[in-house]
């Protein structure tokens, strides 16, 4: 999994590259950081405790809840997507860049 310093530095070189690397795009970046951080932390807890888990109610009996990380998960990738759209990056309009680490294409080109 990448780490959250390299999403953002790899952000910043797609608005490097796209000639946008301004204010308001960079706030859009702390923005997106700001939801991946909060998305991995619900998958964490998603692992943690499960899609439901039990909890005792006021009456003091046990029963199963739904694990709210799940739907927030959700809610947070979906903003993160909305994010990427609105600093126009997707698949198609991505630059790629050589990071120099030796990637698993790299190296079965090697073994040939």
């Amino acid at each position: 999994m990448a780490k959250a310093k390299e999403v953002k530095e790899s952000l910043i070189n797609q608005l490097k590259a796209k000639g946008a690397d301004v204010t308001l795009y960079r706030a859009l970046i702390d923005d997106y950081m700001w939801f991946y951080q909060q998305f991995h932390q619900m998958q964490a807890d998603i692992r943690k405790r499960g899609r439901t888990y039990t909890t005792v109610s006021a009456a003091g009996k046990d029963y199963e809840k739904n694990n709210p990380s799940v739907e927030d998960a959700l809610k947070y990738s979906k903003q993160m997507v909305a994010i990427l759209a609105a600093l126009g990056l997707s698949t198609e309009t991505v630059v790629p860049f050589d990071t120099g680490k030796n990637t698993e294409k790299d190296s079965d080109e090697h073994d040939l």
